[in-house]
């Protein structure tokens, strides 16, 4: 666990984290699709075999972080000035503090993760502007209580005013995302929101459906898809965001029509909804 830092400060040492390079990781494996360096050759050669069965699959992530990007945006232009970041992986810039407080440099930001690899890069996240605060800590999304119960957390994060919840790509990972996300919603007031992205075979053809499951279980990738009507069922009762649910391209695009990648090139779900 780590304490709150403000703009200028370092990371307090730490033992190095224990990381096992021949065993492919999926923080590893997505920082490859996204065509960052820290990666192995395991992580590369998974990657590649769900490549061989999805070859979208680079394509897909990077439309999922360009989602995580748009949605802080406009998180950050709707008032919010506190963002939990769970599941937030290896940093690739611009992170959720840089974005946040490019426009809001007051914000305050806690990324959570449980991944060494991911702790072994803290460092790049604790850097915030002058104004806001960042916070890095090591926890388990499956376990929301103890995360909430945080100290670093509860530094940083006032939960009696509005918090985004940051949920992206990582509820396909947990066989009970209903479990993750009602304690977290239930800790934060009526403000608050939560954006999440989400993998569906709903968006897939069936061929390449039918062969997801072997193909992840080959990659050592534990995964559950969800449909449309169960990511919905994750935000039952909040006041959905326009556009509503829909393919992870078509949240509010900003690019080129011609450019933006089709929801079979870019099978999640993704939507903001507010308390």
């Amino acid at each position: 666990m780590t304490a709150p830092w403000r703009g200028g400060s370092t990371t307090p040492s730490a033992q190095a984290p224990v990381i096992d390079t021949t065993v492919p990781h999926p923080a590893r494996r997505y920082n490859y699709w996204l065509g960052g360096k820290d990666n192995f050759a395991a992580d590369r050669e998974s990657g590649d075999k769900i490549a061989a069965v999805y070859p979208p699959i680079r394509t897909a992530a990077i439309a999922n972080r360009r989602f995580l990007e748009r949605s802080v945006a406009f998180l950050a232009e709707a008032g919010v000035r506190q963002f939990l970041d769970i599941g937030t992986g290896i940093p690739v810039s611009p992170n959720t503090h840089e974005i946040a407080q490019a426009i809001v440099p007051d914000a305050r930001v806690v990324y959570v993760d449980n991944d060494p690899i991911v702790l072994s890069h803290a460092r790049a996240l604790l850097t915030s502007a002058p104004g806001g605060m960042t916070a890095y800590i090591d926890a388990d999304m499956r376990d929301p209580e103890a995360l909430l119960r945080d100290e670093s957390l509860r530094g940083v994060l006032d939960l009696t005013r509005p918090v985004a919840i940051l949920l992206v790509s990582v509820l396909h990972f947990v066989p009970d995302a209903e479990a993750v996300v009602r304690p977290l919603l239930d800790a934060v007031p009526e403000g608050s929101y939560i954006a999440l992205t989400h993998l569906s075979k709903d968006l897939l053809t069936p061929e390449v459906a039918a062969q997801t499951d072997a193909v992840n279980q080959r990659a050592g990738v534990d995964m559950w898809f969800r449909g449309r009507g169960e990511v919905e069922h994750l935000v039952d009762g909040l006041e959905i965001v326009p556009p509503g649910i829909v393919p992870v391209a078509q949240w509010r695009p900003i690019d080129d029509p011609a450019e933006r990648p089709s929801p079979l090139e870019a099978s999640l779900f993704a939507v903001i909804a507010r308390k």
